[in-house]
């Protein structure tokens, strides 16, 4: 089960690395711009805002990475509870889309992990 755990995990950290590069460079151009549902306009007026989203995606990126070359489970708990929590507010306060795109692929990962241990 630690193998399938970490597979999971390094998946997380690929999904988060994309939403970085959705948020932080394309978000005014066709693949953002589909994400968000917004028209130009928007987007343009949006994409601090979202290269800040894209900011904090790629730290949880970078701490589920981390957390796997560390091989910690400890902290692989904090960054996918921290991705899990982002993603149920998220949903919460923005779309609920993001509850499937984000939140449940971290709560995967996290029910893979926690019995290897």
């Amino acid at each position: 089960m630690h193998t399938v755990a970490q597979i999971l995990i390094g998946l997380v950290a690929v999904l988060h690395l994309y939403f970085l590069v959705l948020e932080m460079f394309l978000w005014q151009r066709p693949p953002g711009r589909a994400l968000s549902g917004f028209d130009a306009d928007t987007a343009r007026l949006t994409a601090t805002l979202a290269a800040n989203q894209g900011l904090y995606n790629g730290f949880l990126a970078a701490g589920l990475v981390w957390s796997l070359v560390i091989d910690s489970l400890a902290t692989q708990v904090f960054f996918l509870v921290c991705v899990i929590v982002a993603g149920v507010y998220g949903a919460a306060t923005a779309n609920r889309r993001i509850l499937v795109a984000q939140a449940l692929p971290g709560a995967l990962a996290l029910g893979a992990a926690l019995p290897a241990a």
